[in-house]
Formats: C-alpha cells, structure tokens, sequence
C-alpha cells in the first residue's frame, strides 16, 4: 500500500508560513537570517522562529529549517549556537548539505532529526544509503533525477526520501553555481544568488569589442540559461506511486499568492488521488490554479527525459500569471456580511473578483460597496496594506485570498 507523501512547502516568510499551513501544507522548510542558501528569501528572526514552530506545532505540522550553506572557516564562528537555539525551540528536522555541517550536528544536537539537502547532489542509491548509515533521516533528491531513477532508489533504499514537484529548475546542477558569484560577488552557495542565469545574453568576439552578436535569431538577444519552470501536476499519480515520502513547492522567496494557491492545488490532487486512486484524474481546475500564480512556463524537468531547448525560454525573463493578489481578509462579520480587508493591490467598486479560501469554496464577486478605516464610503483603494471592509456575498474565512483576473488591470 502506498503511503500518503507529505507536502511540503517554502515559507521565506512567517506570513507565507502560515498561509502555507492554513491552506493544506503538512510542513514548511525555511531558514534563519543566516547558513541558509536564500539570503534574499525574507527568512526569520530567532523569536520569528520560535513563533513558526509554535504556529505549526499548534496545528499539527512541522517546521524544518535550513542550514544547508557550503561553509568557510569564518561562517563556523556562530553555528554550535545557532544549532543550539534550533534543538531548544524543537525544529522538527534541519537541512544540511555539508558533511562538517552535518557531523557538528550529530555531535551537538545528537536527538535532530537531519535532511539531506539537494545542495549534497544525491543522484544515487548509494550515496543516500551512506547518507543514512552517517545517521541522515531523509535525503532530498537533486532535481536532475528522472521517474525510472527515483524508484531504483526507492527500492534499494530505506530512507526517507523527498522529491521536487514543482518550481524554479536551476542552470547549475543542484543549484551548485559560480554566475552570481563571478557577475555581482554574491555567492549563491553562501545564500546570496543574484540568478544571473535569467539575464539576457549576446555573443561578443574578442577581436571586435561592442559588438554584440545575437545567439539566436532575435535581434535582442537571447536567455539561454533561463529554464522553464517544474511542475509535476499533471503528472501527480506518477510522483505519488514512485514512493517518495515527501513532495516539495519551490519557492521562498516566491509570494503569499504562490504559497497559498500552490499549497492548495497539490493539497487537493494529493488528497483526491488517496480517496479514490483508482478513478483519480487532474482536475483542470488545479492546472488552472497553477496558472493563475507568477511563473515560467511549465516544464516536467528531468521526470521523464533529459532536458531539450524546449525546456528552456529564449524569448524573455518574464513571467506570466493570470490573476493578481488584491487584498486579504483579516476578519469577517456573519451578522452584517462585511469583511476587514488588507489591501494588497489597487482596486475599486466595480471590478470582479476571485475570492479563494484556506478551506471554502472558492467564488466570484463584484465589489459593490467598500468603506475606509474611519466607515466612509469609498470607490478605490489606492494605498498599499490599507485596512478596509469590504461587502461580502458569501461568508469568508481570515486569510482567505482576494484576487481579480489579469486584464482587469489594463482596464
């Protein structure tokens, strides 16, 4: 019988930890202000910390941080500390890719549960049997792995094992690059990548300087390192009976909209395909709700073949998304119908929006009436993080998700 996989999901943020959680995810994995690999990602304070564990603890999820940077001599000053600081407010497991990271672990904090990062490149059964014969709990495999690979593993492995699904696919193999370091000095295997690869590149020859030579045939330029996007949801009953133990959303320093709207999409197909595996199909709806969030093109990476041009974006850095986050409601009145609304993005009366709950049904709605903090009728909301109250059809849960079709914008 298979068992049902965790989901897991990025929290670059204590608000995006907890509407990870509220919205289906059974754990997040974040990092502190320091040895993590997303310097940029927002990431936690020791008391934010303290607080993500207790909010997940208290719902019954759990919280792996991050300690996963390839470290020199001066980054080891304050870890026995920080590791410390972890067990005491009782992490559920951290992440680690560097084995003097993971050996002061076993010494300091001998009951912590340890993951091996993808930063570790586990590519093979025996590498994550040596893995867990050192006293690894679960190892996380590197994103260039396919569907036939992750089984072979799984058969000769008892471990537990994690697998990406969905997210940013990295230029280098298992995120291991030297771009950001040589362009900006900001080293990604130190937490501080600048994603060089997704900028836009010609050809220069060094006998004719400023001229610049397109790669392909676009006068502009070319993106030759900018990879589409992984997302394994079309493919879900295949990653679910590989028998991984754990799926997991790239994505920290992504937004609340990304956290939420994945977290859920997957929560649903997970949850759907183990109340009834046998007739279980992809709904449209979750490839809808995929869509709907910033991202590349999708992609199934290396799941089923090795990566062609067709994975990659020539064309652009952009990213599409069909709809955008406009507010987040923090309260509501059953008795009057009105909700207190953060604004997230300008709106006004008039425009129709989505409204997309933590756990209730998801619906469309004109905004008929809205009121300012002081109870006085108003047509837009302009200002960022306004607090508002806004005329609800339906009841709506705190955290539920406000959020209007792209077009509406341009209108």
């Amino acid at each position: 019988m298979i068992k049902k996989p965790e989901l897991l999901a990025p929290a670059g943020t204590l608000e995006k930890l907890k509407m990870a959680i509220l919205y289906g995810a059974d754990a997040v994995y974040l990092g502190g202000k320091a040895f993590g690999l997303r310097a940029f990602g927002g990431n936690f304070t020791r008391e934010e910390l303290k607080e993500a564990v207790d909010f997940a603890h208290a719902r019954g999820r759990k919280v792996y941080v991050t300690v996963n940077i390839f470290p020199h001599n001066s980054d080891l000053v304050g870890l026995p500390d920080y590791l410390k600081y972890l067990d005491e407010i009782k992490v559920d497991a951290l992440l680690v890719a560097d084995l003097g990271v993971f050996m002061m672990c076993r010494e300091l904090i001998p009951e912590m549960e340890l993951h091996i990062s993808t930063q570790a490149n586990n590519t093979n059964w025996a590498t994550v049997n040596a893995w867990k014969k050192l006293g690894a709990k679960r190892v996380v495999l590197a994103r260039e792995m396919s569907l036939a690979e992750i089984r072979e593993i799984r058969e000769k492995c008892d471990v537990d094992l994690e697998m990406f699904m969905h997210g940013a696919m990295c230029i280098s193999y298992s995120g291991r690059c030297l771009l950001s370091n040589y362009f900006t000095g900001r080293d990604s295997n130190r937490g501080s990548c600048a994603q060089s690869c997704r900028w836009k590149y010609a050809l220069v020859e060094e006998t004719r300087p400023g001229q610049y030579f397109p790669i392909a045939e676009d006068e502009r330029g070319t993106y030759i390192m900018n990879s589409k996007d992984m997302c394994l949801m079309p493919n879900i009953r295949d990653v679910i009976e590989s028998g991984v133990d754990s799926l997991k959303i790239e994505g920290r320093m992504k937004s609340v909209h990304y956290a939420a709207s994945v977290v859920k999409a997957y929560r649903l197909a997970i949850d759907a395909y183990f109340a009834d595996p046998e007739h279980f199909e992809v709904q449209q709806l979750w490839l809808d709700e995929l869509e709907k969030v910033s991202h590349r093109t999708y992609t199934t990476g290396f799941y089923y073949h090795q990566p062609t041009a067709d994975d990659q974006i020539y064309g652009k850095t952009s990213y599409d998304q069909t709809s955008e986050f406009v507010g987040l409601v923090r309260s509501y009145d059953a008795a009057t119908g009105w909700a207190v609304v953060e604004q997230r993005n300008n709106m006004k009366l008039g425009q129709e929006i989505e409204v997309f709950q933590p756990t209730g049904p998801l619906y469309r709605q004109k905004i008929t009436a809205m009121k300012n903090a002081d109870g006085e009728s108003i047509d837009v909301a302009p200002h960022p993080q306004m607090i508002l109250s806004m005329k609800m059809e339906q009841p709506v849960e705190p955290y539920t998700i406000l959020r209007r079709d792209i077009t509406q914008t341009k209108q």
